[in-house]
């Protein structure tokens, strides 16, 4: 048990010469209560805080400098002022109890100021249960059917660990009736979503994170910016593959994705990546909407149903996403080259000049592996065609209508964000299939990586399911991992693929991928041995096509 004067620290809060309620002080001139002490009903006058523990020092003057958005209701959350001292005192500072310690089974004490008693007086409580009501507060109840309950004058006091002295909570509400010996409290770590600042007093569980003061200070600047970012996919981006996924509720606040790395994630990289993650949101320069006319070419590849010998094509033209047939054929295979590149040339003259172009190849499922930008520009120039312009690939599968529905109301949420968060499937991954969905659609997953190619047989069942979520855009390796049933060893080219993308395509606005990808491929092809080489690119946006005719590339050309 802490000596008595470490009690000195509890505070009484009085509005224009009134009691109105207890706080506790967290630093030499921060002193925490509910916002209802301070704002609730008419409260007279000035706000002062007295040390009833040090009767010698008189009251000192404070104001409101942060508070938890309580919107005036006994049920409302936020109920959390930070008062500020005119001066610093000569009082330690509560000790604030680690996030992860258990209390449900021991006795804790409140230091408050009920009616008669201006000098304070404990109570004994314990916690009814280890669950939080409304992820907001720890029901309270009486330690023993007599004695001091919880009543008016309670507000604000710290709960505290009698064994130890440290602080668990604050009170924030009582029953309201003599005969029910019961309250609230708000737990520090749900004030700390409110107050920030609060986390870095607030002992992280096992040892000290060094990137824990890095993130911790990158969140308190991101509230005072305004950033607006997705926790959720926040924390889903920077999690390992054997961390817990995000909460099925998700996260209220950027600060409880933060405490969540800190707080229940062993992986000590998880805190790494959530903070350069969280810097590059606050360092990214703010999106140029670009003016630039889009122009579209598709070029759709199926099976023929006559055989391995021949492939229907069909290919389009679109101008801001309106479409322009330009052919449609059954190809003998030995000459779908030759006839792609003389369409696609074909099909530049529908685009408006000097429009902002891209080349989609929709294939098959089990065609999606095609190396289709490194065929030849044209008969008399050898460059790959994704080393001339961007190139990518798309799944016949996610054509239905229902589909391009979910998929563009992805893109309007991915408009405007500086970067494109990577969820990494590495090749030995052992996540099941299900919690990857569940995972990709609570984050808006905006690019999945594969460590794998589409065929192995590990990651297949995972390759399929980012394609039905759907996932906007997909990147692989066609010569990527495949470590089959047995796991992957150090070195493996599969997670040194996904650590290039998550380097060189992650910082790019999702719309700006296809152009950073022919970038990245013109640098492959000028250099053996490139990571980047037979980078594949599964990249779908609608709303390049809006125009698409209703039917199937093979109900539009006879079989026979």
């Amino acid at each position: 048990m802490r000596g008595a004067r470490d009690a000195e620290w509890h505070a009484r809060i009085e509005c224009g010469g009134e009691v109105a309620g207890a706080g506790f002080l967290v630093t030499r001139d921060k002193v925490l209560t509910c916002a209802h002490v301070v704002h609730g009903g008419n409260r007279p006058g000035p706000v002062t805080v007295s040390f009833p523990n040090r009767p010698k020092a008189g009251p000192v003057p404070a104001r409101v400098v942060a508070d938890g958005g309580w919107a005036g209701r006994s049920t409302d959350p936020g109920d959390l002022a930070v008062l500020e001292l005119d001066q610093e005192v000569a009082v330690v500072p509560a000790a604030l109890a680690p996030a992860d310690v258990p209390y449900d089974d021991r006795k804790l004490v409140a230091y408050g100021f009920p009616a008669g008693y201006d000098e304070g007086k404990f109570t004994e409580c314990r916690s009814t249960a280890p669950w939080l009501i409304r992820d907001e507060w720890i029901q309270l109840e009486a330690w023993s059917g007599y004695g001091q309950p919880l009543a008016a004058g309670f507000s604000g006091a710290a709960v505290t660990l009698v064994d130890t002295g440290e602080v668990v909570g604050m009170v924030t509400a009582m029953a309201g009736a003599r005969e029910v010996r019961t309250g609230r409290m708000m737990p520090t770590h749900v004030m700390a979503r409110y107050w920030p600042a609060l986390s870095a007093l607030v002992p992280v569980p096992g040892p000290a994170h060094p990137d824990g003061a890095r993130l911790r200070g990158l969140v308190e600047k991101a509230v005072r910016a305004g950033l607006d970012c997705d926790p959720v996919r926040l924390y889903a981006d920077a999690r390992g593959p054997f961390d817990p996924p995000p909460p099925l509720e998700g996260f209220d606040s950027l600060w409880s994705a933060a405490w969540f790395a800190l707080c229940e994630v062993d992986d000590m990289g998880t805190v790494t990546r959530f903070a350069d993650r969280l810097g590059a949101l606050l360092n990214a320069p703010a999106p140029v909407p670009s003016q630039a006319v889009q122009g579209s070419i598709l070029v759709e590849l199926d099976h023929s149903g006559a055989g391995d010998g021949t492939v229907l094509v069909e290919v389009s033209a679109y101008n801001e996403g309106c479409r322009q047939p330009v052919a449609s054929d059954r190809v003998p295979r030995a000459r779908l080259t030759g006839y792609v590149q003389d369409r696609i040339e074909a099909a530049f003259g529908h685009l408006t000049p000097g429009a902002d172009e891209l080349i989609a190849f929709a294939l098959p499922r089990d065609w999606l592996d095609w190396p289709v930008d490194r065929w030849e520009t044209g008969p008399d120039d050898d460059t790959p065609l994704g080393c001339r312009y961007p190139v990518v690939v798309t799944d016949h599968g996610r054509r239905k209508k229902s589909t391009r529905h979910v998929l563009t109301r992805a893109w309007q949420q991915l408009d405007g964000h500086p970067r494109t968060w990577l969820h990494r499937v590495p090749c030995g991954t052992a996540e099941d299939p299900r919690r990857l969905r569940l995972t990709l659609r609570q984050a808006g997953a905006g690019l999945a990586g594969f460590g794998a190619a589409p065929h192995s047989a590990r990651t297949r069942p995972h390759f399929e399911t980012s394609l039905t979520v759907p996932v906007p855009v997909i990147v692989w390796s066609r010569s990527g991992c495949d470590a089959g049933e047995t796991g992957c060893a150090d070195g493996c080219p599969g997670a040194a693929f996904l650590d290039a993308v998550d380097t060189h395509v992650s910082p790019v606005p999702p719309a700006g991928i296809p152009r950073r990808v022919l970038a990245l491929r013109e640098a492959a092809d000028a250099e053996d041995g490139h990571w980047a080489r037979d980078l594949q690119l599964l990249w779908d946006d609608p709303r390049r096509f809006t125009d698409q005719h209703a039917t199937a590339v093979h109900a539009q050309v006879p079989v026979a």
